[in-house]
């Protein structure tokens, strides 16, 4: 089965998908690690020499080039679930998990490694939560197409194996 981790930057997605690989004994792919490996750059540079329409472009055949994989937690990129079909491919392939942040927490997540985040990196604290609150509000309808809703302030990695339990 794969299981994929979706929801805004600085949710949580890696950090649970990490540590719900090893409970469930499967592995683990961080998406965009998996795009910087195969460009061989960041993708903070990746979004200043080739624009984020070609990223997004790279980031839909890396969400594909998945779909073959077996027993993997899948940690996706925020913008992921918001282009293409890919929300759709993720639910016909596997389980999309939508870890809910709100804004105080993603901010407080985010506020020291912004700028290895292409989209907020030059951005003001007043910038960023104005930038962050919009953002979120564009891309929830694509999130809440995810078949498991978890919040992820109170995520507990236990109590979402029991969830996961008669699905998997």
């Amino acid at each position: 089965m794969l299981i994929y981790l979706i929801g805004f930057m600085g949710s949580g997605k890696t950090t649970a998908g990490k540590k719900l690989a090893r409970k469930l004994a499967y592995d683990f792919v961080d998406l965009d690690l998996l795009i910087e490996s195969e460009t061989g750059i960041s993708i903070s540079t990746y979004f200043e020499q080739f624009g984020e329409e070609n990223f997004r472009l790279i980031e839909q055949q890396a969400l594909k080039n998945t779909f073959k994989l077996e027993n993997v937690i899948i940690s996706t990129g925020g913008g992921v679930p918001c282009f293409f079909n890919n929300m759709d491919e993720m639910n016909k392939n596997g389980l999309s998990i939508y870890l809910k942040a709100d804004i105080p927490l993603i901010i407080n997540r985010l506020q020291s490694g912004k700028d290895q985040r292409p989209l907020i990196k030059n951005k003001s604290k007043e910038e960023l939560k104005n930038y962050l609150s919009k953002l979120l509000s564009e891309r929830e309808s694509y999130y809440n197409k995810a078949k498991l809703v978890v919040n992820a302030k109170s995520l507990s990695i236990e109590a979402l194996i029991e969830e996961l339990k008669d699905k998997l």
